[in-house]
């Protein structure tokens, strides 16, 4: 096996064992937690420092991952992962309520921190390792989201089933068990040099971003908090009030986001592929940006005439959702590394994701918030509002390299290599 396939192939399967434990780990929490009586802002509040130390540890983690090396980073985030299970693990249920939430949101900062320097060093290591086999760009990029999120389907899987056979204590340590397994290959395997370059030397020049990447980044805020606003706590406390059992609901939410990573995986095949690698995908993404945002504007004027069969109507408009959220998403992600330099892809990559990671926050706050003030409505509004601000914002994105010399961060050919090899 060629070196850049071998490498890209095992960062990815270490971050399936990552994904899997932390999907786990969100609908171990929702579930449980709602059990107890927990209103949806409050379980929406468990969430916000996980979210909001990601924002802070895609910024640090591209840095970090450009000066010490993506093996040590990985290594770092699967190490702080396990802590924070097991930090999670010593919640007792003898504690008051306040202090129960104070110690389940700092766990879940904890495990905020570690789940984006893991996929900050993950995603950079694809733009160290594509230019090395044959420019596979697009695909490489589109297989890694799109099987990360089917495994993270599996793990909201499993997080319902390891809460209802092992109890809540039992499945943070089973996790924390097959990530340490996780964590063995990655110190064995992974290359140590791997993404190591020079990095920025100041905080000016590490935001210092082109064009592309920022507006990017602001229309990723708007795609990711349109998907969370009604999806972290909208949807499956809907779900569960309609009669659904906790294994329907992370049946469902598990099923949901396999098929949406599976369309993640696929999208090259639904996109136009231009030989400069912008031409076609810039226009791609803002039409894909309009289709999603006519999905919540549509299920919201039905929730409105409270049509018969609400749930399954729902379901079904989560489906169509999915499809077209997934391509939107594949789309970024392979335009963030379009756009990033080569020298300092795993700090440009950090940049955008911090911008995912921000979207989330905002995202999960206004879920707990809007489900609260207005049930499903109100959070379908909400999403359908965020969605045409993203759909704006990528009007404005470039549909040229600021390095014409070389587009993809290499050369003429390389950068023909990376489109042509994924029509």
């Amino acid at each position: 096996m060629h070196a850049g396939t071998r490498n890209y192939a095992i960062v990815t399967a270490a971050y399936w064992g990552f994904t899997l434990t932390d999907g786990a780990l969100r609908m171990l929490v929702l579930l449980h937690f709602y059990r107890l009586g927990y209103s949806p802002f409050t379980l929406a509040f468990l969430f916000l420092l996980y979210e909001a130390m990601g924002v802070v540890a895609n910024l640090i983690g591209g840095w970090l991952a450009t000066r010490y090396g993506i093996k040590r980073m990985l290594t770092v985030g699967l190490v702080t992962e396990i802590s924070g299970f097991l930090l999670m693990s010593a919640l007792s249920p003898d504690w008051s309520v306040a202090m129960s939430v104070a110690w389940v949101v700092a766990a879940q900062g904890v495990c905020g921190v570690a789940k984006d320097l893991t996929k900050t060093a993950s995603k950079s290591a694809i733009k160290a390792t594509a230019g090395e086999a044959s420019g596979r760009l697009f695909r490489w990029v589109a297989f890694f989201t799109g099987s990360k999120n089917a495994m993270k389907g599996v793990g909201f899987f499993l997080g319902g089933v390891l809460l209802q056979g092992a109890g809540f204590q039992h499945a943070l340590w089973i996790m924390a068990g097959l990530l340490a397994i996780v964590l063995l290959g990655v110190v064995g395997f992974v290359p140590p040099m791997m993404g190591r370059s020079k990095a920025s030397a100041s905080a000016r020049e590490l935001f210092a971003k082109n064009r592309g990447i920022n507006l990017l980044a602001a229309a990723r805020v708007a795609l990711f908090g349109a998907r969370d606003v009604w999806f972290v706590v909208g949807v499956p406390v809907f779900l569960y009030a309609s009669g659904w059992s906790f294994t329907m609901v992370s049946g469902f939410v598990a099923l949901w986001t396999i098929g949406y990573g599976m369309v993640q995986a696929a999208a090259p095949a639904l996109v136009r592929r231009s030989d400069d690698g912008l031409s076609a995908e810039v226009p791609a993404a803002r039409l894909w940006s309009a289709l999603l945002a006519l999905v919540p504007i549509g299920l919201a004027g039905l929730v409105a005439l409270q049509v018969p069969n609400l749930q399954w109507v729902v379901v079904s408009g989560l489906a169509l959702f999915g499809f077209a959220f997934a391509v939107n998403s594949s789309v970024h992600s392979y335009l963030v590394l379009a756009y990033a330099g080569s020298e300092k892809a795993a700090e440009d990559v950090g940049f955008y994701y911090a911008a995912n990671a921000l979207g989330r926050f905002f995202g999960t706050l206004l879920s707990g918030l809007l489900y609260q003030w207005g049930g499903l409505l109100l959070t379908l509004i909400g999403s359908a509002a965020t969605l045409l601000i993203c759909w704006l914002i990528t009007l404005g994105l470039p549909v040229r390299h600021e390095r014409d010399a070389q587009p993809m961060g290499g050369t003429p050919q390389e950068a023909r290599g990376v489109t042509g090899a994924a029509r």
